[in-house]
């Protein structure tokens, strides 16, 4: 009877506290932007597409010009990078998807490279001085607070640093816990959304992503703190760690592969250092499932970037394992993840902030994982980067690597050492080639060692 009666209790006050908010529609709401304003929008299953529509149908009357639009990755499709609004609209990004892919690569839209720790900086040290913030948030509480849901990462610091903000309010939005709450005295407007949040159901592993994952599997420990992040790789990684204990979690972000973990007991943060027990993420990407975990959950902290993707904090976290990607790898370990040659393709994310703190980290394991060969069979370990491929990482960052092929640890070797262990894990397909390459490169010293195959 007791609860029957609070639960009541409850409801009346939110509904008190959704009638003392003055509802805006989203055209009323857009007319604050002027021309010349810089905009940002919150990213990932939060972005704020009722927002964004009436900010291009302002944009296509001719009402605004020079706005600029500043992000982390968005989803969905969007209008305001294709060609019809240049000079109207001036895309800013700081992780290019690839939903905005073909028009970055065309110069219609354009990156700012930034490590994922410090997008937060830019704003709150006025780089980017941020006049509008267009957010998407939970239904309030008793109390007058949203969440901002799936995505802390730098929305947090737009929200703080804006002149105006206005925010969706969707009660599709899971209210979590951590930098994710806010009071709506930091909102000015206010618009209803019922839109259902971006969300990827978890695709079916390939035998490549499988075996990557058995491989990096080997080198996590019980009690480890994990980094990864979304697709089939880190997908793969978990699905081998049923077996292990007392994980934790600290990430830039997590998705669906970490659900059967929890359920099982696997992860519990029990060995963390610090925010012992909880989860740690900026901004989420998955299944309605995911969401509906997270949600009033208190094992997950949502945390702004400036925490998350901190190497001093990561560094006080003792066996940190970051799993990151790559588009290719030289035979001396500088790794390319943001682009392939000259053409953009991501952003440099928090690879860096994650290789350098779990390098740090006490028994830390900062991994890089990938498949030897493209889809088209080309190999991704290259005797150099394609001209006009960015480094992400520099050799000197870099300590495991893994591929299909086996697992090498580069720290501490010399350069030709270096070559003759990336050989080991490249495709057999590719590895006269990359030796002849290593021999051409460093002489007759250099010698081909096939006893480093699969070490």
């Amino acid at each position: 009877m007791k609860n029957t009666t609070f639960a009541i209790v409850l409801k009346k006050c939110k509904i008190l506290i959704m009638r003392l908010i003055k509802y805006v529609s989203a055209e009323d709401a857009v007319k604050i932007i002027k021309s010349g304003d810089r905009v940002h929008l919150s990213s990932v299953a939060v972005t704020p597409h009722k927002l964004i529509k009436a900010m291009v149908e302002r944009g296509r009357a001719g009402e605004i010009y020079d706005v600029k639009i500043q992000h982390i990755h968005i989803e969905g499709v969007v209008e305001y990078a294709n060609p019809e609004f240049e000079g109207i609209f001036d895309t800013q990004q700081f992780f290019v998807g690839g939903n905005l892919r073909k028009q970055t690569q065309a110069g219609y839209a354009d990156y700012v490279p930034v490590f994922l720790s410090e997008t937060q900086k830019l704003i709150r040290e006025g780089y980017l001085k941020v006049n509008v913030a267009m957010i998407m948030v939970s239904l309030p509480d008793k109390h007058g607070f949203v969440s901002l849901g799936t995505s802390v990462d730098a929305t947090l610091a737009a929200v703080e640093c804006a002149d105006t903000v206005i925010a969706l309010v969707n009660p599709n939005v899971p209210r979590t816990w951590g930098d994710a709450m806010i009071s709506t005295n930091m909102i000015d407007y206010f618009v209803e959304d019922n839109s259902l949040l971006y969300a990827h159901d978890p695709a079916l592993l390939s035998p490549m992503e499988i075996a990557i994952g058995k491989n990096v599997a080997t080198l996590v420990e019980d009690g480890a703190c994990l980094q990864m992040g979304i697709g089939g790789i880190p997908n793969a990684v978990l699905a081998q760690l049923g077996n292990h204990k007392d994980l934790g979690v600290h990430t830039e972000m997590f998705s669906d592969g970490i659900l059967p973990l929890v359920e099982k007991g696997v992860v519990t943060g029990r060995m963390k250092n610090f925010d012992k027990g909880k989860m740690v993420a900026s901004f989420l990407m998955g299944s309605k499932a995911l969401y509906d975990f997270v949600d009033d959950n208190p094992m997950v902290a949502m945390m702004d970037v400036s925490h998350t993707n901190n190497v001093a904090v990561i560094r006080k976290l003792d066996h940190v394992t970051a799993i990151n990607a790559a588009l290719a790898i030289d035979l001396t370990g500088q790794v390319c993840a943001d682009s392939i040659g000259i053409r953009h393709y991501s952003g440099v994310g928090g690879q860096i902030d994650f290789i350098r703190g779990a390098g740090y980290s006490k028994n830390g394991r900062p991994i890089i994982a990938m498949p030897s060969i493209t889809e088209k069979g080309m190999s991704k370990i290259s005797p150099t980067l394609i001209e006009g491929s960015g480094v992400v990482s520099t050799r000197a960052n870099i300590h495991w690597v893994v591929t299909e092929q086996g697992v090498v640890n580069l720290y501490g070797k010399t350069m030709q050492e270096r070559a003759k262990l990336l050989i080991s894990i490249a495709h057999p397909n590719h590895r006269e080639m990359l030796d002849k390459a290593a021999f051409e490169r460093f002489g007759p010293h250099y010698r081909f060692a096939p006893k480093a195959y699969n070490q």
